[in-house]
């Protein structure tokens, strides 16, 4: 079989663009003048049609894969991540190694640059990646100036709590506990839930109990959002206070 391109693997997606959809996936994205994803450029193909070229693509070639991810168009870039998340989990050690360090240079230079594109990726690169070590790198970028790297480092996370393991999580969170940005502060908020599901719900309740009063309201909803409705109000409440 012919090696596949990023070209054609382009063309491919381009087919699925909708041009009616484009100018409300810009508003949704933020990519207007002043937006966190100012300037970003977009097909506005569906993730379930991004997801379906993946499929007939999953064996590109990591160099075709860096030409997406270095692409203006966000969708290449989205799907760039996909096929390197699904790449990922079938290496072996020296392909991980070279998929990761692929990952973590477009994240540095600024190629990983939306939450969708985050989200589908950093906890399925990152974090398995850096279990076995000190974790170093996930606090280095979350203590990052750059919003993309500071999600990418507590979205890492999740793989942890996958695991059951919530150490990572909670220190995470303290460091970003307080930070100004929403895209920071629901992803903080989003760990913290998902900790309390899926792990122990009473360190969640621990952490609350610490910091429900101080931390922004973004983050403690989305923290409480599966908490029975007497603890969110009361959790809101000393917010409230």
């Amino acid at each position: 079989m012919p090696t596949q391109t990023a070209k054609q693997f382009m063309d491919a997606l381009a087919a699925y663009s909708n041009q009616d959809r484009i100018a409300g996936t810009e508003r949704f994205f933020k990519a207007y003048p002043g937006g966190y994803g100012e300037g970003d450029r977009f097909l506005a193909a569906t993730v379930p049609s991004t997801r379906l070229v993946c499929k007939e693509f999953k064996d590109l070639p990591l160099g075709e894969i860096r030409q997406l991810l270095y692409s203006p168009i966000h969708d290449y870039r989205l799907a760039a991540v996909i096929l390197l998340v699904g790449q990922y989990k079938k290496a072996n050690d020296e392909k991980r190694d070279a998929i990761f360090n692929m990952y973590l240079k477009a994240v540095y230079d600024g190629k990983i640059n939306n939450w969708d594109i985050v989200d589908s990726s950093a906890g399925y690169i990152i974090g398995p990646h850096e279990a076995q070590g000190d974790r170093r790198l996930l606090f280095a970028l979350a203590r990052s100036n750059d919003l993309w790297q500071k999600r990418v480092g507590v979205m890492s996370a999740f793989y942890y709590l996958y695991q059951g393991d919530p150490k990572t999580t909670l220190a995470l969170a303290e460091i970003l506990l307080h930070d100004e940005h929403d895209l920071i502060q629901k992803a903080v908020g989003w760990q913290l839930r998902e900790l309390g599901k899926r792990v122990d719900r009473r360190i969640l309740l621990e952490f609350l109990d610490k910091h429900a009063a101080t931390m922004p309201r973004t983050a403690l909803r989305y923290a409480i959002e599966h908490l029975p409705s007497e603890q969110r109000t009361h959790y809101m409440g000393l917010k409230s206070r």
